[in-house]
Parts: C-alpha cells; sequence; structure tokens
C-alpha cells in the first residue's frame, strides 16, 4: 500500500485520538500553534508527554531550536480554531494571530499558551525520537495550568466540563464523550 492510503487506515482504525493543541516559539520569535492526534502520557515520575509529528513541521524545528513548548488540552468550543490551525501556514505566520485565538503568558517556559485550552502543560524538551518518517517528541512537564471551573471537587477536571476534543478517521472529530464509570476490579483472596 502507498504511504497516504497507510495513513488513512491507521488513522481510521486508532480512534479516538486526544489532541495536544502545541504552542512553540521560533528562535525568531515566532509563535506557532498546531493541533496533533499522536498525543497520550509517556510517564509519571518524572511527568513527561508525548505527541507525534508526522514529517518535519515548524512546531518540531522550533523544539529543537528552543528545548520548550506548551501542550494545551482541546475542548469543543475550540474545534474551529484548533482545525483551522492546521492549515499549512508558512512559519513567519503566527497561528494564534490567524485563528485569533487569545493566548496568555506561560509561568515557566517561553511559549504562549492558549488562554481558552481547558489545561495547559509546559514541557521542556527531553527529546526527539525519530522513528521512519515521523518524530516522536517527548516533553517533561514543569507546569500546569488548569482552568479552576473545569475542576470537581476532589480537585481533578470533570470530564464532561473538559469537553474533549478528539480526532477520528477522514474529517471526523469527536466531541464530548458519552462515559461510565466503573470501578477497577480487586483480586480475590
Amino acid at each position: 500500500m502507498d504511504h497516504d492510503r497507510v495513513y488513512q487506515l491507521l488513522t481510521s482504525s486508532v480512534v479516538p485520538r486526544p489532541i495536544a493543541w502545541v504552542s512553540t516559539r521560533s528562535a525568531g520569535g515566532v509563535d506557532n500553534l498546531a493541533p496533533y492526534s499522536f498525543f497520550t502520557i509517556a510517564s509519571v515520575d518524572p511527568p513527561v508527554v508525548q505527541f507525534t509529528s508526522v514529517g518535519r513541521k515548524d512546531t518540531l524545528t522550533n523544539i529543537e531550536e528552543t528545548g520548550e513548548f506548551v501542550v494545551n488540552l482541546t475542548s469543543e468550543p475550540l474545534l474551529d480554531q484548533v482545525n483551522g490551525s492546521s492549515a499549512a501556514f508558512g512559519p513567519s505566520v503566527s497561528e494564534f494571530d490567524a485563528m485569533s485565538v487569545v493566548s496568555a503568558p506561560s509561568v515557566r517556559v517561553q511559549p504562549l499558551r492558549a488562554k481558552a485550552a481547558p489545561m495547559s502543560f509546559e514541557c521542556v524538551l527531553e527529546r526527539v525520537i525519530s522513528v521512519g518518517d515521523s518524530h516522536l517528541v517527548l516533553g517533561r512537564v514543569v507546569f500546569m495550568t488548569a482552568n479552576s471551573s473545569l475542576l470537581d471537587e476532589d480537585g481533578l477536571p470533570a470530564t464532561k466540563a473538559l469537553a474533549p476534543l478528539s480526532r477520528f478517521g477522514r474529517t471526523e472529530w469527536g466531541v464530548t464523550p458519552l462515559t461510565r464509570q466503573v470501578a477497577r476490579p480487586v483480586v480475590p483472596e
């Protein structure tokens, strides 16, 4: 199969995929914002998140040049801006400006964060691992920002309030999922 067909089959089968809306700043000071649907947690101690860049994009170049980035979580109200920021803007264009995304300063890193993101993870580059035509980016989380209105009584984000976006295949997006509570099993004595 050709490359495009393999990509289509993989991204239509491995679903749903959460979205990392990654913000970076180039060495020249241009702010960049792009969504990545190959995203998850890599480690808890130390806290490390990961995303994959299929091919070499401005985000990857900026991270390699500066060693910093922010993973902004995405929510249903941000769908149009998140999707719009995936366009192939040139490296001199800020997606924050092009998509009218309100930014806020980060606390520990230089790249801006998306102010409306329900949560943002400020990261320093742990390492980049090249795999075939892709690049796995691992970032150590050095600061987390959460919209306090989304937190439950236990201090954790409420899934319904997060209204997380996810990607399916083709042009399909997932919106706030139906959830069920199922306790983890206990091994009988």
